[in-house]
């Protein structure tokens, strides 16, 4: 896999079982900005291949639930594995990135624009997505993500495997 690029556009991936948070930043990595909600299941190939096809990612940001301890979950292994999949979809750099508290900070912020339930349903998980791309971009975009040592890339092996 190339290795993470520090310029050009990003793809944000807020994973989950049910919906994937999707969210772009301009080439630059000044602001993110989200793009929708893509259902996790058969769509997803053709959904990211085809967006994938029609923008010039540099690469991809991975959001990587962990614990407030900073523990691994068994989410992480499948934002992981999705990562990975993304990555041999794609042929795009993945790094992943700790996405602690982004749901719950997304839900705050669309409860706090007064949106009914259905409504922040419907964008908690694309706001998180963003959330995800813009504290990675805030932190200059490190090439390892949020992960130590060679960790970084989704074609890393997973953390129980070393």
């Amino acid at each position: 896999m190339p290795s993470f690029p520090s310029r050009g556009a990003l793809l944000g991936i807020d994973y989950g079982t049910k919906r994937i948070g999707v969210a772009v930043c301009d080439p630059d990595r000044v602001i993110a900005s989200p793009v929708g909600t893509q259902a996790n299941d058969a769509t997803r190939e053709p959904y990211f291949r085809d967006l994938c096809a029609r923008s010039k990612f540099a690469g991809a940001v991975v959001g990587l639930p962990l614990h407030a301890s900073g523990e691994e979950s068994p989410m992480s292994g499948e934002a992981r594995a999705f990562a990975r999949w993304l990555s041999d979809l794609t042929g795009l750099p993945v790094v992943m990135w700790d996405e602690r508290h982004t749901s719950f900070a997304a839900e705050s912020a669309l409860l706090g624009a007064g949106l009914t339930r259905k409504k922040r349903k419907e964008k908690v998980d694309r706001v998180a997505a963003q959330m995800i791309l813009q504290t990675f971009i805030d932190a200059g975009s490190p090439p390892n993500g949020s992960d130590s040592g060679a960790a970084g890339t989704a074609a890393a092996p997973e953390p129980d495997a070393n």
